[in-house]
């Protein structure tokens, strides 16, 4: 089986004092990951914003499209859960402004307090999603990437996701 050819510059790392360990490979992808992140957030504000709800950060973003999900209410715990934010109060905070920008409304049932998307909300993120298929997805499908691939990919980084919270609880203990 043909291996992979040694690059005379070591792995592409943002920190390479981390790769010199027992997986340098995991700090490649610690590496993608931060370049991904950093560009997926800059392509959440900037659809979010060509959709025409300027000023809101990823997070923001996040927590609209997740109470759009299906059409149903949710909880500040459900959408904690859901998007694996640790700090309820980041959510809080978005959805205080998500709901004097009247993108969401909140309600009871019984003593728990639910968000839900209002019409304004759903139509931004109709406006988001169409702007989505128009820029994004047309530009990886042209990438010849399979649906399949991009399914792997996904799994294999919430399991990766798994790893990090466990080593950041057994951190959380020392």
């Amino acid at each position: 089986m043909p291996t992979k050819k040694q690059d005379p510059l070591g792995p592409i790392v943002s920190s390479g004092h981390l790769a010199t360990g027992a997986l340098p490979a995991l700090s490649e992808i610690e590496f993608g990951l931060i370049m991904l992140n950093h560009a997926f957030h800059r392509w959440m504000v900037r659809c979010m914003s060509a959709a025409g709800v300027p000023d809101l950060s990823p997070v923001d973003i996040l927590v609209l499209h997740n109470i759009n999900s299906r059409d149903k209410p949710k909880t500040l715990a459900d959408i904690c859960l859901v998007l694996n934010i640790e700090d309820t109060h980041v959510v809080t905070y978005a959805l205080k402004k998500l709901e004097r920008l009247k993108l969401i409304r909140s309600g009871r049932r019984g003593k728990e307090k639910l968000v839900m998307v209002t019409d304004a909300g759903a139509d931004a993120c109709e406006r988001y999603k169409a702007m989505r298929e128009s820029l994004l997805v047309r530009s990886v499908l042209a990438t010849e990437v399979s649906a399949e691939a991009l399914s792997d990919m996904a799994s294999r980084l919430r399991a990766l996701s798994g790893h990090y919270d466990h080593a950041a609880r057994a951190a959380a203990s020392l």
